[in-house]
């Protein structure tokens, strides 16, 4: 950039700094439209990154050959079911036995069939309590399922689940919160008036979109059963023995249910099949459509912001005839008029926009800091909302600029 386009360059945001300082309600009105409209596509864009990111990590935490066995398909579902879907059985324990029996390239197999009583689990040793704990009953292949671990003592075992045997193993938060002093191994718990004997702690997790696998007490799922008779219906999480083998696994869980919940062979599936890329990618899409709903409010703010900034600067072009007539004058060509007002309305659109993307990654990092939601501020976002600020100015600002370059000097000259 030249020396002299520099110096215009400068001399132009000096002008549009002055007019901020002196119009300062008119300025403030006029950017406010670019600063929401940056502000909302910087905040939202961060916290959708962040809960892509989580989930992401979430499901990736439990390996690459995980296969979800659904009673409908994964996803959000808009409207009413067909009564087809209405129709279908629930996912159960007898399902996930079909599954262990008949799949040859099935590992593990990980039933977990959770309970809430009314106003939130409660677990209790002596004085201390932890409430709403995630109390579920399941088996021995949980920890490889789900890549979640026994870090003192042991995990329940087929001898817990067929005898019915009243023990737990509880998260790191729940031993943190019962056992602050103690070691937790041994000791009987009090959950929802029933005892059981705590035989392991989980090792710490992630917590990941405010499911914190921390806050668990697991059963086995024999006393489960023999407890909560009434709860049938479970997620059921199957993992193949490896990741080449996983379409294999997926064929001979299809073939396994369709004969064990009686499915015709002309009709299709009464239970769905998804994987861990599936998952992420219905989440994705789901997100993704709520973002671009955002873009476009953000949008309507832009444009507002935009049509203000024309305004202003159509009112300043008004207002500043008679210089404009002297620089004009004094030797100052079209192009020179046209680059100080564009620079001026680049540099009203600019500083809103900056306003946005500061606030608006605060308002994120302070919803990451205060919600269970997660929040990522990414610099390719704030880059995008900063061209985004510099276009509205260019964009809007040219009209503006062009009137005040064709002005005739005589004419200006003469302006009132």
């Amino acid at each position: 950039m030249s020396k002299f386009r520099w110096a215009e360059m400068k001399e132009g945001m000096a002008l549009a700094f002055d007019s901020l300082r002196a119009h300062k309600m008119r300025s403030f009105l006029t950017m406010l439209g670019v600063f929401i409209g940056v502000l909302s596509v910087i905040a939202m864009a961060s916290i959708i990154e962040g809960l892509n990111r989580s989930v992401s990590d979430q499901i990736q935490s439990l390996g690459s050959n995980v296969i979800f066995v659904t009673r409908f398909k994964i996803g959000f579902q808009f409207g009413d079911r067909s009564e087809e879907e209405r129709l279908r059985k629930p996912i159960t324990f007898e399902t996930g036995e079909a599954i262990a029996e008949n799949c040859p390239a099935v590992d593990a197999v990980s039933p977990q069939n959770y309970v809430f009583v009314d106003g939130g689990n409660v677990a209790k040793y002596k004085g201390n309590t932890f409430k709403r704990p995630s109390l579920f009953g399941t088996l021995p292949d949980y920890e490889r399922v789900n890549n979640h671990y026994v870090e003192r003592g042991r995990f329940i075992t087929d001898i817990d689940h067929h005898f019915k045997a009243m023990v737990c193993v509880i998260g790191a938060d729940v031993s943190e919160a019962l056992f602050p002093k103690i070691e937790p191994i041994g000791k009987e718990i009090l959950v929802n008036n029933h005892k059981y004997r705590v035989v392991g702690v989980m090792e710490h997790r992630k917590t990941n979109l405010g499911r914190n696998s921390n806050h668990i007490i697991v059963l086995p799922y024999g006393t489960f059963a023999r407890l909560h008779p009434w709860e049938k219906e479970l997620l059921l999480v199957v993992r193949s023995r490896s990741l080449e083998e996983q379409e294999a696994a997926m064929d001979q869980i299809e073939s396994a249910l369709r004969r064990q919940r009686g499915v015709p062979y002309d009709k299709p599936n009464d239970f769905e099949l998804a994987t861990q890329e599936q998952l992420l990618e219905s989440f994705r899409s789901v997100t993704m459509g709520i973002f671009f709903l955002m873009i476009g409010i953000s949008g309507i703010g832009l444009l507002v912001g935009g049509v203000g900034v024309m305004n202003i600067m159509l009112v300043s072009v008004k207002e500043r005839t008679r210089e404009i007539g002297i620089r004009k004058a004094i030797g100052a060509k079209r192009r020179n008029i046209l680059w100080q007002f564009l620079i001026e309305a680049v540099t009203l659109s600019c500083t809103g926009g900056i306003a946005g993307i500061v606030i608006g990654t605060g308002i994120a990092l302070l919803i990451g800091a205060a919600t269970p939601l997660p929040a990522a501020v990414s610099p390719v976002w704030v880059f995008i909302g900063f061209t985004v600020s510099v276009s509205v100015g260019l964009i809007f600002g040219i009209y503006p600029a062009y009137q005040a370059a064709k002005l005739d000097p005589i004419v200006s000259l003469r302006y009132e």
